[in-house]
C-alpha cells in the first residue's frame, strides 16, 4: 500500500517536468548557404561562386540546367588539350558527373579551409532567349599536397531561363591557358 501511495505522489512530479511529452525533432546539420533564386543570369554566377565557398553540392548543381524544366540538356565541352588525358569528359558528361566531381573536390578539402572561385574580365551578352557569359576564372583548392592547387583559364557559359523562370547554365565551354591547370583538369582529376 505504501508503494502505491508513493507512486501516486510521484506521478504529478513526473508530469510537471514533461518527462512523458514528445519534443520537436532536431534539425539535421546543414551546411552554410548563400544561395539565391536565380531570377537573373548574374545570380547564377554568384550562386556558383558561393557554392565553392560554402562547399555546397546542391547549390552547385542548382546552377546547371534541370532538364525536367527545360528542353535543353546540360553540355560540358572540356578544353581540347585535356581530352587526351581525360577522354570521359568528352563522352556525354552530364549533371550527375558534375555532382560526383564536385562532391569529391569538397571531400578532399579540410572543412576549415575555404575553396576560392573568382571570375574576372566578365561579359554578358544576350542572344535570343539565352545569355552568353564569358570570363576568366581562378580556383584555389587548399588540398593536402605540398601546396594549394590552382586552376586557371577562360570559360563560356550559355544560360537560359527555364519553365520556372529560373536561369541556369546549359552549355559550358572550358578554355585552357598555357602553363596552367584548367577547370577541365580539375573535373578529370576529381571525378
Amino acid at each position: 500500500m505504501k508503494i502505491i501511495l508513493l507512486l501516486l505522489l510521484c506521478i504529478p512530479v513526473f508530469m510537471g517536468c514533461e518527462l512523458f511529452t514528445t519534443r520537436d525533432p532536431q534539425l539535421p546539420d546543414q551546411g552554410r548557404s548563400n544561395f539565391q533564386i536565380a531570377t537573373e543570369p548574374e545570380i547564377v554566377i554568384e550562386n556558383l561562386k558561393n557554392s565553392f565557398s560554402d562547399k555546397n553540392v546542391q547549390n552547385y548543381v542548382a546552377c546547371l540546367i534541370d532538364s525536367s524544366f527545360s528542353s535543353r540538356r546540360f553540355l560540358f565541352q572540356p578544353s581540347g588539350e585535356v581530352i587526351s588525358q581525360y577522354q570521359f569528359l568528352a563522352d556525354g558528361w552530364d549533371v550527375s558527373d558534375e555532382q560526383r566531381y564536385f562532391s569529391s573536390v569538397i571531400a578532399s578539402v579540410n572543412t576549415d579551409f575555404p575553396i576560392t572561385l573568382t571570375f574576372s574580365n566578365e561579359s554578358y551578352s544576350r542572344t535570343g532567349d539565352s545569355v552568353v557569359y564569358s570570363a576568366s576564372y581562378f580556383i584555389n583548392l587548399p588540398v593536402n599536397e605540398p601546396q594549394s592547387a590552382n586552376y586557371q583559364g577562360n570559360l563560356r557559359f550559355n544560360l537560359v531561363n527555364d519553365s520556372r523562370s529560373i536561369w541556369a547554365i546549359y552549355y559550358w565551354q572550358d578554355i585552357k591557358l598555357p602553363d596552367f591547370q584548367s577547370w577541365s583538369e580539375l573535373k578529370g582529376k576529381y571525378y
